[in-house]
């Protein structure tokens, strides 16, 4: 059994593990891993990927610049938080507002010393990125528009510096970061009609806030008319493998979404249509490895 002392130690790994939402970061460890192997670096040996030294210092430049960029949108979110997230808020305050800003810059700058073992080009890279997460928290997340543009555009950013590395400028990428970008921005709509009571508390000039629910519905359901785009160009267009499968499922979790948003009246629903949103983002990082299921199952074979 545990003392009081080591649980207490234990609950604050957890609140600080909530702080940085380290479920996230894994997510995205994966994805750059993922992406980098599939689809912007195919011609290379997955070992030589895999064991790339450069590759793994800007997912960890990566991963430590998110975490950073968590904390301080916890910090400054912690009164809109208490109200939208009073559960989450209690287990995030077992850590103290201090401690949180001196592993923000802590993380801030491992981030840059990660980076510095790659080129200079990427800690310049990683220091614009910090400062701009510190900026859109601090500022722009306030404002109509710019806030949900910005936090989508800083959701896609470090999947550049991976795309950067290889240079791989197929069309393809694009497609699949639009693709992307698109259900980011249609997620933090929806985050933001979920948090409506605390961004109306807090003078957040978001859309459901200044032009009401009903017009972040309809930007919703023409963002997800606009996510048919890179999708049926994804489908018809390029080799996807097994992958074109999820793209078929994609279209039809999107067909239920609005379906769903439009009969959404309160905080609970507005949660489900996030969660909607989440697991097709999240299921789509998974299904990359379709791209080359033989790839795959060689590798697998190789382990048995």
């Amino acid at each position: 059994m545990l003392n009081r002392k080591q649980k207490l130690l234990l609950l604050k790994f957890f609140s600080l593990f909530s702080v940085v939402r380290g479920y996230n970061i894994l997510v995205i460890v994966i994805a750059q891993y993922l992406t980098s192997i599939y689809i912007l670096a195919p011609h290379l040996p997955v070992r030589q990927v895999v064991f790339d030294l450069n590759l793994l210092m800007l997912v960890l430049a990566s991963a430590a610049a998110i975490a950073g960029g968590y904390i301080i949108n916890n910090f400054y979110d912690s009164e809109k938080d208490l109200i939208n997230r009073p559960n989450k808020t209690r287990l995030d305050r077992l850590v103290s507002q201090n401690t949180k800003l001196s592993g923000y810059f802590v993380l801030n700058f491992l981030s840059v010393i990660f980076a510095s073992y790659v080129s200079f080009r990427a800690v310049i890279f990683f220091s614009l990125y910090i400062f701009a997460i510190w900026f859109y928290s601090h500022k722009l997340k306030k404002y109509l528009f710019i806030g949900n543009l910005t936090s989508a555009v800083l959701s896609v950013a470090p999947f550049f510096a991976v795309f950067i590395y290889y240079k791989n400028f197929d069309l393809v990428i694009f497609v699949h970061a639009t693709f992307l970008f698109l259900l980011i921005s249609m997620r933090e709509i929806v985050k933001d009609l979920e948090n409506l009571k605390g961004d109306l508390a807090q003078n957040y000039r978001t859309l459901p806030v200044v032009h009401g629910i009903k017009m972040a519905k309809i930007m919703l359901t023409a963002l997800a008319a606009f996510t048919l785009v890179p999708t049926l160009l994804l489908i018809f267009k390029f080799y996807l493998g097994y992958m074109h499968y999820y793209f078929y499922g994609s279209i039809l979790a999107l067909i239920v979404f609005v379906a769903l948003l439009w009969r959404a009246t309160r905080k609970l629903h507005y949660v489900i249509l996030h969660s909607i949103l989440k697991f097709v983002i999240v299921i789509g990082v998974f299904s990359i490895v379709l791209l080359d299921v033989d790839l795959l199952l060689k590798r697998f074979m190789m382990y048995l």
